[in-house]
């Protein structure tokens, strides 16, 4: 759960970022709150491992898109002890089609964190899996605790990882890792995850370090911030995304005949 407030003014409506349409839909899976400048939004779906279906999904975009203008940093985090997300929920993906891949929910909602201004934190403190780990790749930096875990293991049940996993992964742990957690489905641990470069720590409360720098980020200048941001990522990828949705939409109908 959120940390409690230190100090600055906290949000008093878990609503308040979220279109009435969304709120009653799914009160309690997705937490949006303001802390001291920094915005903080937790998936709390534990009887799940947060898997996400589409009303998380459109929460967690409302979510977004509410603190696009509040705020310099976001911080994503998950509530339990367990798995940080699991990804896509099974029921909801046993109900895809070839045009929901085509027009991928999941990728759209992860890209517009990615491409956000708002510089975006991600607590990793279990299981980061298939679309779970997606999530956290579309995020700027991400801080993981000692149980951390990441894998993407859609290659092993006919698809591919849709959602920025095929594009973003690359540029971050380079191709040879990759397609050593792709296509062979091995996974990372906390330590490898720091190894090579994906992330920061490993940290015993990886929710109070990542809340941490995100202090320390909202504390620089925030046009520099946004400025640094545009440029590193302005490779969009927007290309390989595409091929993403593509693929995936062939794969779900090969499901299908």
């Amino acid at each position: 759960m959120p940390a409690a407030p230190r100090g600055g003014a906290r949000s008093t409506s878990r609503a308040r970022c979220l279109p009435p349409l969304f709120a009653p839909r799914c009160p309690l899976t997705v937490h949006v709150d303001i802390q001291d400048n920094v915005g903080i939004v937790t998936l709390d779906r534990p009887h799940r491992a947060h898997a996400y279906d589409r009303a998380l999904l459109e929460a967690l975009q409302a979510a977004v898109d509410g603190l696009r203008a509040r705020v310099p940093v976001l911080l994503l985090q998950s509530t339990g002890h367990r798995a940080f997300c699991g990804g896509a929920d099974l029921e909801a993906l046993g109900q895809a089609d070839p045009l929901d891949a085509l027009d991928l929910l999941s990728q759209r909602v992860f890209d517009a964190i990615a491409r956000s201004p708002v510089v975006s934190v991600c607590a990793v403190h279990g299981a980061a899996v298939a679309g779970g780990f997606e999530l956290a790749l579309a995020c700027d930096l991400r801080v993981v605790g000692p149980a951390a875990r990441f894998q993407l293991p859609e290659t092993g049940i006919g698809l591919i990882p849709a959602a920025g996993g095929c594009t973003r992964l690359p540029r971050l742990v380079g191709p040879s890792v990759a397609k050593q957690l792709i296509l062979a489905g091995q996974s990372l641990d906390a330590e490898a995850a720091v190894h090579h470069g994906l992330a920061m720590g490993p940290e015993p409360d990886c929710r109070a370090a990542a809340r941490a720098l995100c202090d320390q980020l909202q504390a620089r200048d925030p046009v520099a911030l946004r400025l640094a941001k545009g440029i590193i990522d302005r490779d969009t990828g927007a290309g390989s995304l595409a091929d993403e949705r593509v693929a995936e939409a062939l794969l779900y109908a090969r499901r299908q005949a």
